[in-house]
């Protein structure tokens, strides 16, 4: 789907025409992982209109000692990601993990609680982000994933390169997006609300979307 120059009114607006896209979902065993906090806003619209159990997907980057910004890897509670191409001394490596895996247990613990942590293993994940720049993080972000041997993987996506299609088709089970421009600078220029996501905020949709679901068994 292209929706040519027209911006998303905000990141549910986003949301919801993703969900038009993923009807084949509808009602299934699928899992929503989002990618917090801009991805959960995206998310919550899917999740709600297509009746799946929305959560989040907790990783962080590894960014180059010399260029913080720029992800050379990445991590989650149980697993490390590093691109064979950079050479970061294991001392250093080491620290970094430590550091970001303590992190995440304080986004766990802020975002979920004590609700344990969803089945992933033969279940369809779809991933939602309010966008991708580069698309370095999200490749590492789904090599973890892909070790938690999900049933498939989707990733939907607002916006992305159009250079960064090829690499992700090659990578996951499927893709929806609705736009991919050529010459992508910022995610944030295509939304004409671009707020930051709160911690309340993350929190309040997941809770609405847990609160409508039942028990797990």
């Amino acid at each position: 789907m292209n929706r040519g120059l027209t911006l998303f009114r905000d990141r549910r607006d986003a949301g919801e025409a993703l969900a038009s896209l993923l009807e084949v979902f509808r009602g299934t065993d699928a899992l929503v992982l989002a990618i917090p906090r801009g991805g959960v806003a995206v998310a919550h619209p899917i999740a709600k209109e297509l009746g799946l159990e929305l959560d989040i997907l907790l990783v962080k980057k590894i960014g180059d000692p010399d260029n913080p910004e720029f992800a050379v890897g990445a991590v989650t509670l149980n697993n490390v990601h590093l691109d064979t191409r950079y050479d970061l001394p294991p001392e250093e490596l080491k620290r970094s993990v430590a550091e970001l895996r303590a992190q995440i247990r304080a986004r766990e613990l802020c975002y979920r609680g004590d609700r344990p942590a969803p089945r992933i293993t033969g279940r369809t994940v779809i991933v939602v982000d309010d966008g991708v720049a580069t698309g370095h993080t999200l490749l590492a972000t789904l090599d973890l994933l892909r070790r938690s041997r999900p049933n498939g993987i989707v990733v939907a996506l607002p916006v992305l390169p159009a250079s960064f299609l090829h690499t992700l088709r090659d990578i996951v089970d499927d893709e929806v997006h609705l736009l991919a421009p050529d010459h992508l600078q910022s995610v944030g220029q295509y939304y004409q609300g671009f707020d930051a996501v709160e911690d309340e905020e993350v929190v309040r949709l997941l809770t609405d979307n847990w609160s409508h679901r039942p028990p797990r068994g």
